[in-house]
């Protein structure tokens, strides 16, 4: 009997959903090595989220958070020449960017911290990530010499995406405002990508060439007993 009141104390039992959509932007890099120099790639991302709550925990509401987002990933290069000078500074720059768009699913574990029916939350969330690349497309300016770089390194221009899965780990921080309207939310992330783009055998250009992305977004979810009140809510 004590047992399962101190149970209850700690442990308090949820059943919540909530459904909604999400948007935002990415900053993104691909990790190469050796090294290709880039500048962040900035483009979009957006999706749709469901979360379910299961319980409060020693104050700390617990959930699992499943997203399926369509996002614009990819390198900008910031182009050196072989005499060492940067291409963007020459009278006639050469500019070279790999937009590679992917369906991801992340799977996250959240653990949030505040007023759980109105009022204001922050929150942690972490967890795996999949992607899919749907397609890739190179842009590049009309003036272009590959050859003229320093260490001579231009392969990546001419390959294509060689794994089109990709899965990583992704996590951040964020905050949570609570209302009758629903759940608004705001945050930041960042992705750390385990799969190479292309292939990574010793007769390949690189060893490593994975995605890395920091992410900024909002969030709307909508709970279908939004508007019921909830009996341990606080």
């Amino acid at each position: 009997m004590a047992f399962s009141t101190a149970y209850a104390q700690l442990g308090e039992p949820r059943n919540d959903w909530a459904f909604g959509v999400n948007g935002g932007v990415t900053v993104n890099r691909v990790s190469f090595k050796p090294s290709v120099s880039q500048s962040w790639n900035v483009a979009p991302t957006a999706g749709l989220t469901v979360r379910y709550t299961s319980e409060l925990y020693y104050k700390v509401l617990c959930s699992l958070q499943l997203e399926v987002n369509y996002a614009n990933m990819g390198w900008k290069e910031d182009i050196i020449l072989a005499d060492g000078t940067y291409s963007k500074d020459a009278p006639t720059p050469q500019t070279y960017c790999r937009n590679m768009h992917y369906l991801q699913v992340p799977v996250l574990a959240r653990l949030a911290l505040g007023k759980e029916q109105r009022g204001a939350m922050g929150y942690l969330i972490l967890g795996p990530q999949v992607g899919w690349l749907m397609s890739e497309k190179a842009e590049q300016s009309n003036f272009w010499e590959p050859s003229d770089r320093i260490n001579g390194r231009h392969e990546q221009y001419d390959l294509k995406a060689k794994n089109s899965f990709d899965y990583g780990i992704t996590g951040g921080l964020g905050c949570e405002l609570n209302t009758k309207a629903g759940h608004f939310l705001i945050e930041g992330r960042y992705y750390f990508g385990l799969a190479n783009i292309f292939g990574a055998s010793k007769a390949d250009a690189f060893s490593r060439s994975a995605n890395g992305a920091i992410i900024g977004k909002v969030t709307y979810l909508i709970s279908p007993d939004l508007f019921k009140k909830k009996k341990n809510a606080r």
